[in-house]
C-alpha cells in the first residue's frame, strides 16, 4: 500500500523522534539536548512553522517521545483510543494547506502552536491513515534481541523487521556466520 507523502514522511519522522531519546537509536546518547538541537532537527526534517524557544517546549518534545512510543505498541483498538486521546486533547482542527515543496495536504495545528503539540498531532493524523487502511501492523519494533527503537514498515512487502541501525547487519552477519559453522 501506498500512503500519502505526508502520511509517510510524519511516520518516519516519529520514529526518528522517539528514536532520539537516550538509550535508543545508533548513538544512545539524548540526540535532542538542547533547544538548538530541537531547532536543528525541526530544520533537517523541513517542519514548517514556528521554532521551540524555551527548555519547557523541549520538555514537551521529551515528554511526547515516550507516549508515542507506548502508543506504537498498542493494538488497533488502543490506537484508536490513543489517536482520540491526542487528538481532543490538542483540540485538533483538520484544514488543508499547501507551502514549500509540498501538494495539499492536512494540518491539524496552527503553525504557531507549540511543536509538541504540533508533533502530536501529526503524529495521530498519520497514525488514522494507517488505522484506515488496516495496516497497523506496520508500526514495529526492532527485530533485533537487544533493541527496542521504533521501526514504520513502509516496505511494499511489509517485510522490514529492523531498525535504521546496525541491526539489521548483524542480524545479517550472526545467520551467515551460524550457517558457514553448520557446514
Amino acid at each position: 500500500m501506498v500512503f500519502a507523502y505526508d502520511t509517510e514522511l510524519t511516520l518516519q519522522h516519529a520514529v526518528a523522534l522517539m528514536n532520539s531519546a537516550e538509550g535508543f537509536g545508533d548513538d544512545t546518547d539524548e540526540q535532542l539536548p538542547t533547544v538548538a538541537a530541537l531547532v536543528a532537527h525541526l530544520d533537517a526534517w523541513e517542519w514548517s512553522g514556528g521554532r521551540p524557544r524555551t527548555r519547557a517546549e523541549l520538555d514537551d518534545v521529551h515528554a511526547l517521545r515516550p507516549r508515542l512510543r507506548e502508543l506504537w505498541s498498542r493494538d488497533v483498538e488502543g490506537l484508536v483510543d490513543g489517536v482520540n486521546e491526542l487528538l481532543a486533547e490538542h483540540r485538533a482542527l483538520p484544514r488543508l494547506v499547501r507551502h514549500d515543496d509540498l501538494d495539499w495536504h492536512i494540518h491539524a495545528t496552527e503553525d504557531d502552536d507549540p511543536i509538541a503539540k504540533r508533533m502530536a498531532v501529526e503524529a495521530a493524523m498519520a497514525i488514522i491513515d494507517l488505522i484506515r487502511a488496516g495496516e497497523t501492523e506496520r508500526l514495529r519494533v526492532c527485530a533485533a534481541d537487544d533493541c527496542g527503537d521504533a521501526v514504520i514498515d513502509l516496505s511494499k512487502n511489509r517485510s522490514r523487521r529492523y531498525c535504521d541501525g546496525t541491526c539489521a547487519n548483524k542480524a545479517h552477519v550472526a545467520a551467515y556466520r551460524a550457517r558457514q559453522q553448520s557446514d
